[in-house]
């Protein structure tokens, strides 16, 4: 139904019959659909996303590399070359722009960036500008580092509690609300180690005859 009034959707069936390939303009427009359909009322699981690939000429693979402008705090310009570097991007200048900021530009596959956008604003403790544009596509240019923390698993079954979520920060950042309905197994957060961690977050205070004067809406 979104597909016959958003011409920027493509929806194809997969081998499998029980899944679908659905093609856009970038994570924005996925994710709205997504959350589109949650909202909805649809239950649904969501693969890891990837770009669309072409065939060149003499049959080689061919990925879309973007342009990445960024501008940033000198002080965090070294570790915005680092990570993108870890992700195949190529510098193709760097330059002052005024107030003790640098400006980068990056030649880069398009699937080095995604989920970019929020780990860069966390590097530059969000004072970072990115901006990104189409280049060209360009022969493949390898395999990208997988990723380096594990994920925070619900082993329960109902709706996160914020007493529960805020004994587990220590455990690292959660991508849910209090409030929020899981299930078993559901990914809740990112796991500040390299394995994967099974959390409750059901987990209510237990009442006394005790009265205090803060209350479980304080946490967040």
């Amino acid at each position: 139904r979104e597909a016959e009034g958003n011409v920027a959707l493509k929806i194809e069936e997969s081998p499998e019959k029980d899944s679908f390939f659905v093609s856009g303009r970038g994570e924005l427009q996925l994710a709205v659909l997504i959350e589109t359909m949650r909202r909805e009322g649809f239950e649904i699981a969501v693969s890891r996303p990837r770009v669309v690939m072409q065939k060149g000429e003499n049959g080689e693979l061919l990925e879309p590399v973007e342009e990445v402008v960024i501008d940033v705090d000198e002080e965090h310009a070294g570790v915005v070359v680092q990570k993108m570097s870890e992700r195949k991007a190529e510098m193709v200048e760097l330059r002052p722009s005024g107030g003790n900021r640098q400006r980068l530009v990056f030649h880069a596959p398009t699937r080095g960036l995604i989920g970019y956008q929020s780990e860069l604003l966390t590097d530059t403790r969000g004072t970072a500008v990115m901006n990104r544009l189409f280049h060209a596509y360009e022969p493949y240019k390898g395999e990208l580092p997988g990723r380096t923390n594990g994920v925070l698993i619900s082993n329960e079954q109902g709706e996160s509690v914020a007493y529960a979520m805020w004994n587990l920060e220590d455990r690292g950042p959660m991508v849910i609300d209090p409030g929020v309905r899981v299930y078993q197994g559901m990914i809740i957060g990112i796991h500040s180690r390299d394995n994967d961690l099974e959390v409750n977050v059901l987990k209510g205070k237990k009442l006394t005859n005790i009265r205090a004067a803060g209350k479980d809406e304080a946490v967040k």
